[in-house]
């Protein structure tokens, strides 16, 4: 009888103890919804425009992201309850010189006016957003900001009045450089050829501050940074980019960099591409695979929009018979808390990097932004911390950014 007796207590305490942890979860749950809505909320780097200048793709549909690839559209943030997002305008490496540099601008500007265009074709769901002023206002409208970014500075070629005419159409930072070393600096995944920043990148620099533009340091190698922080006067970013740390990957910021970076008064918005979350799990078959179509496509440069549309293809085939092994959005609030913990709370974000290969389990596509919230709740950070990592931190950059440039066209 007391086996019995025994028996039937610990089932009802089995069975209140999942009821209770159940009604905790759904309290969560409901908190961080509540926070994630009421924040603002901003992803600093997507290379949707990609999609922009393609046929087929209609950014204010919903489109399926197993079917289209696409991690981003108006409704689907309309759903993730994200506010505003910096569509990069994205340009790969090419020839450096005069007639490759004329190629990269006209591309630039294609990219730049499809843009605008998304924007002007559905003004009730979205708006271009040029300050966190804007920002602000955009979201209380019930639409969403579209800040604009240049991804390489590759664009620039020589010319520094360039940057005037890219912050006018909207660029409110630049990616000093891409995978591979431009005129401007030195990538973090290739060889070396300046020892950091090029004497025109130390120009480039200082125009952007002038302009009242951020300067972006992801992709750049460690001498490249290291001369960022000593030259520039005002606060940067890394758009896209995670803790070397707990990732060993070049494209990745070390403990030293994050002190740094703190100290400069920055923000690193923290990326949610797999390969930079987490070490990959070796796939030599894939490898190989994708090494073959570069070699096939010649790197990607150059190409014609028929061959670009057959690369994509291939590299798409590549990638439904080797999957990759995403990692989790608890492995992204990992490198949270790591940067946390090394250069404090006033210095970390978001860039998800969506459409660039940006997309974990659990935050695939921008429809599930609200599950990293969930994940920050579940830690113990509080409202106002998750602000500053949604926005707040990004947003206080800009504006710093802003207010030097207008006390140096002051001063002159």
């Amino acid at each position: 009888m007391k086996i019995i007796l025994s028996l039937v207590c610990f089932v009802i305490v089995f069975i209140f103890s999942g009821f209770s942890q159940n009604n905790q979860e759904k309290k969560l749950i409901k908190k961080a919804n509540r926070i994630h809505e009421e924040v603002l909320t901003i992803d600093s780097h997507v290379d949707t425009p990609m999609r922009l200048i393609r046929d087929g793709f209609d950014i204010s549909k919903r489109n399926d992201p197993d079917e289209s690839r696409s991690k981003v559209d108006f409704p689907r943030m309309k759903e993730g309850n994200l506010d505003g997002i910096f569509f990069a305008v994205f340009l790969g490496q090419g020839e450096r010189t005069k007639e490759g540099n004329k190629k990269a601008k006209e591309k630039t500007l294609k990219i730049f006016e499809a843009i605008h265009k998304s924007v002007q074709d559905n003004p009730e769901m979205a708006e271009i957003a040029l300050t966190p002023d804007d920002a602000h206002r955009i979201e209380k409208n019930g639409k969403r900001a579209i800040f604009i970014g240049i991804e390489n500075g590759y664009p620039i070629g020589n010319d520094l009045s360039s940057i005037k005419e890219y912050y006018d159409l909207g660029a409110r930072y630049i990616t000093l450089c891409h995978t591979k070393n431009n005129d401007i600096c030195d990538s973090s995944t290739d060889t070396i050829e300046h020892h950091g920043l090029s004497k025109f990148g130390e120009d480039v620099i200082r125009k952007m501050n002038d302009l009242g533009m951020m300067i972006d340091v992801s992709h750049i190698s460690d001498e490249a940074f290291y001369d960022v922080i000593e030259i520039s006067k005002s606060p940067i970013i890394a758009s896209h980019s995670c803790a070397r740390a707990i990732c060993d990957n070049p494209r990745n910021l070390d403990d030293k960099m994050l002190e740094k970076l703190a100290k400069n008064g920055g923000v690193i918005q923290m990326c949610i591409l797999s390969d930079y979350v987490e070490e990959p799990e070796p796939n030599l078959e894939r490898d190989a695979a994708q090494e073959a179509v570069r070699t096939k496509y010649k790197g990607f440069v150059d190409l014609s929009d028929e061959e670009m549309k057959n690369a994509r293809k291939d590299w798409y085939a590549i990638d439904k018979k080797y999957p990759r092994k995403l990692t989790n959005v608890s492995r992204v609030v990992d490198h949270i808390d790591h940067i946390v913990e090394v250069a404090g709370i006033n210095h970390v974000g978001i860039g998800t990097d969506f459409d660039g290969g940006g997309g974990v389990e659990g935050c695939y596509d921008v429809s599930e932004m609200g599950n990293i919230t969930l994940e920050l709740v579940k830690r113990g950070y509080t409202k106002k911390e998750i602000e500053k990592i949604w926005g707040g931190n990004l947003m206080r950059v800009l504006k710093v950014v802003e207010n030097n440039a207008s006390n140096n066209s002051a001063s002159i």
